[in-house]
Parts: structure tokens; C-alpha cells; sequence
């Protein structure tokens, strides 16, 4: 493997290791954020993983940008990927309705199959934590069944409960607050995303994976959801 360098900012470069989106991708991922984080030490301000790169801010006061490329290098140096510093595994409640779900009847549709089939399908695998971003907490991960993959949609919705649980692509995720959003709706969850008090802020970081669990209406209220329908947020 051959990490290629590109400049993003003055004070910022992108690692990239892969060119495709791929669960394989993580170990190496992990690997290279460790080595870098201990090449460039307090001279690091932020570093952040995606789904085939590394972005790397540095101190530009301790640092010139042809030393942030040559610390890179050095870093990467025979890179393996980690085999055992896998995250954690989560499982998180989703109550799958129509109600919070309006997108369920579509991929059903699209998929030539029943609602209970797409949630099966949803909730029947672990998915990879990927990437942090577009919103503290918000976690991107795959891949879901390509029965389920489908395009975001074409006008996002000024409002998102926080909670709902969407896919967009192949990608799947939970919104941690409410906000504008054009994933396809599947649910919603009552788990808490992101939380100023936790260690960390998010639940969810990259290298973790997560199991979607199917609940009732009962047990959503329960663990403290807020079912307050879609269309009530407009």
C-alpha cells in the first residue's frame, strides 16, 4: 500500500489509503490514525477518518508543511492493519414505523418486498462506524443490504427527529438532534448519540459496530423516545 498525500488547507493534509468505500478498509484505518497520532504527538490538533482517507491538522507554529508530509511518511512506514483494536460493538433500539418511517412503504417498493422483510433486513446485520460528520454524533455506516440501498432523497426535509434512523445508499445512520435531512426514514431510536456529559460526546466512534434492534411502540416510550409523528416537525 502506497498512502498518497494531498494538500486540503494550509495547515491540513489528506492520507489517502483507499480509492472505494469497503468494510475491509477499517483495520488499515485504525492502524495509520494510531501511527499518526504518536508521529506528530502535541504537535496534532485534529485528525479525522473517513471511509478511505485520513485528514491530518497539524501546528503550523511547530510545524512546515514539507515536516508534515515527511512525519506522514514515516509514520505509515510498513503499515499493517490492526487486528485488534477493533471498537465497540453497540446495539441500538429502533421502533421501525410508518409514522417516523415514511420511506419504509418506498424501499418495500422498490425492493419488491413487505415492509416486515426491509426491517429484517435493516435490523439483521452489524454495520461498520466509518466516519464522524455533518453533525456532532452523527455516524456513518454500511453497508446495508443493496436490496435497501436507494438515492438520498431529491428535496431534504427541513426537519429530522432526532433519533431517525435512515439510508442513503448503502449507508445507514441515526440523526442525533433534529435537524434538515435527506436520508430515507426507516425509524426511530430512542438511544442518546451524542451527549456533552459522555466521555467522547458521541455514542458511536469510528471502528465500532452496531446492531439495529427492532422494538414495539411500548418499549420505544419506555426507553424515552419522543414519537411524535414526521409530519407534526414540518
Amino acid at each position: 500500500m502506497t498512502p498518497r498525500i494531498e494538500v486540503v488547507g494550509i495547515d491540513c493534509l489528506m492520507v489517502r489509503l483507499f480509492d472505494r468505500i469497503d468494510e475491509a478498509n477499517m483495520p488499515w484505518l485504525l492502524a495509520a490514525s494510531q501511527r499518526l497520532r504518536a508521529g506528530f504527538g502535541p504537535r496534532l490538533i485534529d485528525l479525522v477518518p473517513s471511509y478511505t482517507t485520513l485528514m491530518v491538522q497539524y501546528d503550523l507554529r511547530h510545524m512546515a508543511p514539507s515536516q508534515a508530509r515527511a512525519c506522514i511518511t514515516e509514520a505509515l512506514e510498513r503499515l499493517e492493519p490492526d487486528a485488534g483494536g477493533a471498537g465497540r460493538t453497540h446495539e441500538i433500539p429502533v421502533w421501525y414505523d410508518l409514522s417516523v418511517g415514511p420511506e419504509l412503504a418506498l424501499l418495500a417498493e422498490r425492493s419488491d418486498s413487505t415492509i416486515e422483510q426491509v426491517i429484517s433486513r435493516h435490523s439483521g446485520r452489524d454495520y461498520q462506524v466509518f466516519a464522524l460528520g455533518f453533525a456532532p454524533g452523527f455516524a456513518f455506516m454500511g453497508l446495508v443490504d443493496e436490496s435497501l440501498a436507494a438515492p438520498r432523497l431529491d428535496t431534504p426535509r427541513k426537519r429530522v427527529a432526532a433519533g431517525s434512523v435512515g439510508i442513503a445508499e448503502r449507508q445507514t445512520a441515526a440523526y442525533p438532534a433534529v435537524s434538515p435531512g435527506g436520508w430515507n426514514l426507516i425509524g426511530r431510536t430512542p438511544s442518546r448519540l451524542f451527549d456533552r456529559e459522555r466521555k467522547g460526546y458521541s455514542l458511536l466512534q469510528p471502528g465500532d459496530r452496531v446492531r439495529f434492534v427492532a422494538i414495539d411502540h411500548a418499549a420505544f416510550i419506555r426507553l424515552g423516545g419522543d414519537d411524535t409523528p414526521l409530519e407534526a416537525l414540518a
